[in-house]
């Protein structure tokens, strides 16, 4: 998942990444400089209330998450393939990590065949003190793959429709795994070209869509893409006053510090509090406990899912 080739235009000058287990909010860890999972509780020291002044309609239409029991701190990871059991009990053990992207579906799922990803898995992982974040790898953006390959589109004819459809089956494989309503779904939009309007139109219209029917069926609506693509795209919709945008904003923002209060493309007041998860390293090669992993390194500030 994520902007996994594309060069990031901001680089920190100060890698002030901080070690933080992770709690259930709300917590404000203090500062510390290491670059490691072990390493990102003082990117919170921050994140304080008074920091965030959101516009008024924006706020209301997301004040739920605020108050939302469910919303964790701390590090996480997201990887190709949901863990083997073993794996998850040693990283639990010997890491920093308390938050896991699973995906869960979804056509450009890469890792399609998820040999460990049951509701038993997903009820002994969360039951374990995991924390988990739920990626839906839907249809991608016209414009999307910066030449490479994209074997699965959005239909330019019917955005909203294929939207709405995908959202439907997100919903359904969320609750056969055992994923409750007021649980965050993260749609995964690779980087696409924002510039090509049509093509931003088409994405977009396909973006609220799914929005609209995740939410409707009473989960917080997430979105994943690049910060420099799609998160910019759709703070750019935000400021327009649409509706139907993520409740839940995960951007990816290779080699800059890890925080979710100081991204160069979004206003200060935007998805937030706790509506934010930055992605600052990707394929990242990790051993705890003896178990060896690659995977994206992720700074979390956000609703996770509820297990029933």
């Amino acid at each position: 998942m994520g902007d996994k080739r594309m060069i990031t235009r901001f680089v920190a000058v100060a890698a002030a990444v901080l070690g933080w287990t992770g709690l259930l909010l709300p917590t404000a860890p203090s500062a510390s400089a290491s670059t490691s999972a072990a390493s990102v509780s003082a990117a919170f020291a921050s994140a304080s209330a008074s920091a965030y002044a959101p516009a008024s309609v924006f706020a209301a239409e997301h004040a739920d998450i605020r108050t939302s029991p469910r919303v964790f701190q701390g590090a996480g990871f997201d990887a190709c393939q949901a863990p083997d059991p073993a794996t998850m009990e040693a990283w639990r053990r010997h890491s920093a990590y308390r938050a896991v992207g699973i995906y869960f579906g979804g056509r450009s799922r890469a890792c399609a065949k998820q040999t460990y990803l049951t509701a038993d898995w997903v009820r002994r992982t969360d039951a374990d003190g995991w924390h988990l974040l739920p990626v839906y790898a839907g249809s991608q953006s016209p414009c999307a793959g910066g030449g490479r390959a994209n074997p699965h589109p959005i239909d330019s004819a019917r955005p909203a429709g294929q939207g709405a459809e995908e959202a439907a089956d997100a919903v359904e494989r969320a609750r056969a795994l055992a994923i409750a309503p007021g649980s965050p779904l993260y749609l995964d939009m690779e980087a696409y070209d924002t510039g090509k309007a049509r093509c931003a139109r088409t994405t977009l219209a396909f973006i609220r869509a799914w929005d609209e029917r995740v939410t409707r069926a009473g989960y917080l609506a997430g979105f994943y893409s690049s910060a420099d693509s799609g998160a910019a795209d759709l703070e750019r919709a935000r400021e327009r006053g649409m509706t139907h945008l993520p409740d839940v904003l995960w951007y990816a923002r290779w080699g800059a510090a890890a925080g979710v209060t100081r991204e160069p493309v979004l206003a200060e007041g935007a998805w937030s509090p706790h509506e934010r998860v930055h992605q600052y390293a990707g394929a990242v090669t990790e051993t705890h406990g003896g178990r060896q992993l690659t995977v994206d390194r992720d700074l979390v500030d956000a609703p996770v899912a509820v297990i029933r």
